[in-house]
């Protein structure tokens, strides 16, 4: 019997009406993840990450927004639930961790206040004694020091780091099923941020919690990523496990990523290399690939990539998928030339 995902996306499109025009800020992207699994949305910004990420929430709803596709939680059609069970499910079986903590936070009110809220909202006959004590108990987990007398302070009294782990502990006081993490760990020291990533893989580990985890870092996704889904001009242009991007990365701008991190083995690849150029502009998409104006390979097939989008099609014995119309083997002799 075929195991079922925890979460399915498929051919998700989303769509905004602007003043200048329609943006595709979302176009045919499919992924799955299971329990247990961290799933890593890699791309730069613009991409279609953070509206990906939204639509799962089905936070995207508005009179500017079109949203056509297929979203599957635990066997429930997301995008075609209604508001109550929509409120039923944020928060509780999915979570979120925002980009900016100290905006994700109400400063008119203690921390404990939210959290309190955000426990008591799933569970109503959970009398508000009982709550604070869950949520003593989440603020000591998540390493939030002396928190009995912390949890009646306010968010401008603490920094960054603390914040966001007060950010983590509101998502994760309902033990969430999935947890999708936006940049949590942007703006923080590598210190703080090693102690972050440590504490949700940790919980992970605990309970099963599937993690999908946004990020322009690959130094993050190779710590914590069991699978990757590279975006770019709001499609996923590559899909493997971590360990085969970072060893074989099979689309240019993988390589453009994976050549913009320092490496230990300076002598492999000198200075660090940038991607010519800008992302696509979203309301005004090209015909063919996205990518082609900053591609170094498209010289190779340039009649097919300025015409055709190219789709994702598995390009290895195991779950490779790449959407470019070099094939894999040309790509790669191509870039061990470069390398040589």
């Amino acid at each position: 019997m075929e195991k079922v995902p925890l979460l399915s996306v498929e051919n998700l499109n989303v769509e905004f009406s602007t003043p200048d025009g329609v943006v595709h800020a979302v176009n045919n992207v499919s992924f799955a993840v299971e329990s247990g699994e961290t799933l890593g949305i890699v791309g730069e910004s613009g991409s279609g990450k953070s509206v990906t990420a939204s639509s799962i929430l089905k936070l995207n709803s508005g009179v500017t927004a079109k949203t056509q596709g297929a979203i599957l939680f635990n066997g429930r059609d997301v995008l075609g639930a209604d508001d109550k069970t929509i409120r039923s499910i944020r928060g509780s079986e999915i979570a979120m961790i925002f980009q900016d903590p100290l905006s994700a936070l109400n400063p008119y009110y203690t921390i404990g206040n939210q959290i309190i809220e955000a426990y008591r909202v799933h569970h109503r006959d959970v009398k508000k004694s009982a709550a604070r004590k869950i949520a003593l108990e989440m603020l000591h987990r998540v390493g939030i020091p002396n928190p009995e007398a912390r949890i009646d302070e306010y968010p401008h009294q603490f920094s960054g780091g603390m914040r966001q782990r007060i950010v983590i502990a509101t998502a994760l006081i309902n033990s969430p099923k999935l947890l999708i993490a936006d940049e949590p760990t942007t703006a923080l020291d590598v210190t703080v941020q090693a102690q972050i990533l440590d504490l949700m893989k940790d919980i992970q580990k605990e309970n099963g919690m599937a993690i999908i985890l946004i990020t322009h870092d690959l130094g993050v996704v190779a710590e914590t990523c069991d699978d990757v889904a590279v975006m770019y001009g709001g499609r996923i242009v590559e899909k493997a496990t971590v360990n085969e991007l970072f060893l074989t990365p099979t689309h240019p701008y993988s390589f453009g990523l994976l050549g913009a991190v320092r490496s230990l083995d300076n002598s492999a690849r000198g200075e660090l290399q940038t991607i010519a150029g800008s992302p696509p502009s979203l309301l005004h998409l090209p015909s063919g690939c996205s990518f082609l104006p900053r591609c170094g390979y498209a010289q190779q097939n340039l009649a097919q990539c300025s015409s055709v989008v190219p789709e994702l099609e598995k390009v290895s014995p195991t779950e490779s998928f790449s959407a470019c119309h070099l094939r894999t083997e040309a790509l790669i002799s191509l870039k061990m030339k470069e390398l040589a």
